[in-house]
């Protein structure tokens, strides 16, 4: 103060010189990697060193590296002919198969950026991204490619059906030289869309760098070998798909992809068992939904994310194998921090430490390092961060932001996270500063649930709430509207076309007015819990036999309500697969 008595009292740094120098120790993660690979070269080498070794596993095909590498070539070489190189968009509509992890390889291997595009998607939200990222081409099967909306991107695009046999006839099987593909790894690798705050979804654009990195990282946290089998569970939509697939392919191990269908509870159980799984990325909420004497002995690293764990969780699945707690927004490639739980831990664990290459500051309102124990948001730096947001400008500017505590010219990312640092390095995950939420494992931006509801006719204004019904978490919409398009049946299906399933609230609350604070702000105190005619249930028919009278108990019970008709819709009164 003596130095600069202008200066405001809140910008002053509240840490002495030896606690900064503490919480810079924390950070020291620089390790070395070769900078100079793409992702995809990771696999090559893998499919040099021991091509017979199994590398997919899918149904009843299996595909060593040798021949999965070949399969990819082919495709490659073909994008290559087609115009496709660095930078340039390969949009994939493909289910979990054999030809989604072959189109998403020979996308790097061609140089371009993969962007996925989930079948399950309403045609709204697919001709947006499509519109978008403008790809060169559009990778998919006959009878999704009549699905896609008609858009200029599409018209523009070249359409391949990759499932046609004779579609790669004649091309090459070997590898395309670097010469080739002129790709460096600062190129993209992929574009993810994550859920936008202004209504519209954001594409994060990552490169190979940042992959690279991660892979490396898993070898010190992850200990995947040869032998290891790593089930792909996560979505192709969301970035736990590419860690899954680098995780395996990228260090010789075998990637095994279930077949269709929700795998929750004992299909979860029964397909790790099966085929004999020894590493998992899972959220909470699906290690909270397996059965009660489900133990999956051949489990031997579990990692969870997406969402808060907690201490039963950590004492169940900690003993016996390798437990991690995983942090990482989409804008920090996957995954920024790691923490091993203890199966002793008493209280929801941390989600730990920098990965390699990886800087975490806790900053206040101001920017000032927050001292030990003290809340602040959480920002990231290093080799992970993504470029940035696709055509949206004005977003990467407030969300990437100057790393004052780096070199010149570096970045860091503000993650809108509240955490504080542990005594011994890890950190403590606090939740949300804005009004983005996590519901099973889903990041979900609030306002882009508002921008669609307000998009429906006769809505004039609406709030979006995650509201905790005991362990239980859902989304509750409330709203002014004219009573005759306020039904939940009818917003229900309006959403459906704009929103993916996940994104739908589960209850529909009509107000006169939104309740306010006395400086005209809105009062989210105020807003009442959703009662039976928010949940859009049909007139009450009480239960017939022991049989319906059994079921609408368990649903009672499991959705906290006072009574079930025989005619209610179990996901329209809030329930959800993981129930």
């Amino acid at each position: 103060m003596v130095e600069d008595d202008s200066a405001c009292v809140l910008r002053l740094p509240l840490l002495p010189d030896t606690e900064h120098a503490r919480l810079l120790a924390f950070n020291a993660t620089e390790t070395a990697f070769d900078a100079e690979l793409c992702i995809h070269q990771l696999f090559e080498q893998q499919a040099r060193l021991r091509p017979e070794a199994t590398a997919l596993v899918f149904e009843q095909e299996c595909l060593s590296y040798a021949a999965l590498n070949a399969r990819a070539n082919q495709l490659a070489h073909h994008l290559r002919a087609l115009g496709v190189g660095p930078d340039t968009r390969v949009a994939i509509c493909l289910p979990r198969s054999t030809e989604m992890v072959v189109a998403l390889l020979a996308t790097l291997k061609a140089g371009a950026a993969y962007v996925p595009l989930d079948p399950a998607y309403p045609a709204q939200r697919l001709a947006f991204m499509l519109e978008d990222c403008r790809p060169r081409v559009v990778l998919s099967n006959a009878a999704l490619l009549d699905q896609l909306p008609a858009t200029r991107s599409l018209s523009r695009a070249t359409l391949l059906d990759i499932t046609l046999a004779q579609l790669l006839q004649g091309q090459p099987t070997d590898d395309l030289p670097p010469s080739a593909r002129r790709l460096h790894p600062a190129h993209l690798a992929y574009i993810i869309y994550t859920s936008g705050s202004t209504g519209l979804p954001k594409g994060v654009m990552v490169s190979h760098r940042g992959l690279c990195n991660l892979a490396q990282a898993q070898i010190r946290a992850f200990d995947a070998q040869p032998d290891s089998r790593v089930l792909q569970f996560a979505s192709f939509s969301f970035d736990g798909c590419i860690f899954e697939v680098v995780l395996a392919l990228a260090h010789g191990a075998s990637l095994v992809l279930p077949v269709h269908g929700p795998l929750v509870g004992e299909a979860l159980v029964a397909c790790i068992d099966t085929h004999q799984i020894t590493h998992a990325i899972l959220p909470p909420a699906v290690l909270a939904g397996l059965p009660g004497e489900a133990q999956l002995p051949g489990l031997k690293t579990l990692v969870t994310s997406g969402d808060v764990s907690n201490a039963a969780l950590v004492a169940r699945w900690s003993s016996g194998r390798r437990l991690l707690n995983g942090y990482g927004p989409t804008e920090s490639t996957v995954c920024a921090t790691t923490y091993v739980c203890d199966e002793q831990q008493l209280l929801t664990p941390p989600i730990g430490q920098p990965i390699a290459n990886t800087r975490i500051h806790i900053l206040d309102a101001w920017g000032q390092p927050c001292p030990i124990g003290v809340a602040g948001e959480l920002h990231i730096a290093g080799a992970q961060l993504a470029r940035g947001y696709l055509n949206r400008p004005e977003f990467t500017a407030e969300r990437f932001v100057p790393d004052p505590f780096g070199a010149p010219g570096s970045r860091m990312y503000r993650s809108g996270d509240l955490a504080r640092w542990r005594a011994d390095g890890s950190l403590d995950f606090l939740g949300r500063n804005d009004h983005q939420v996590k519901i099973r494992g889903f990041r979900i931006e609030l306002g882009e649930i508002e921008a669609a509801l307000q998009a429906c006719p006769g809505v004039r204004e609406a709030v979006v709430l995650a509201r905790q019904d005991g362990e239980h978490k859902r989304l509750v919409a409330y709203l002014v509207a004219e009573e005759e398009s306020a039904s939940p049946e009818a917003l229900r299906t309006q959403l459906s076309t704009r929103l993916p399933e996940y994104m739908l609230p589960a209850a529909y609350v009509r107000l006169p007015a939104l309740p306010l604070t006395p400086n005209g702000k809105l009062d989210r105190q105020a807003l009442p819990e959703p009662d039976a005619s928010a949940l859009g249930t049909s007139a009450y028919e009480p239960p017939q036999g022991p049989l319906e009278e059994t079921l609408a108990a368990l649903w009672c019970e499991l959705l906290g309500l006072a009574q079930v008709g025989r005619h209610d819709d179990f996901f329209a009164l809030g329930g959800h697969s993981l129930l």
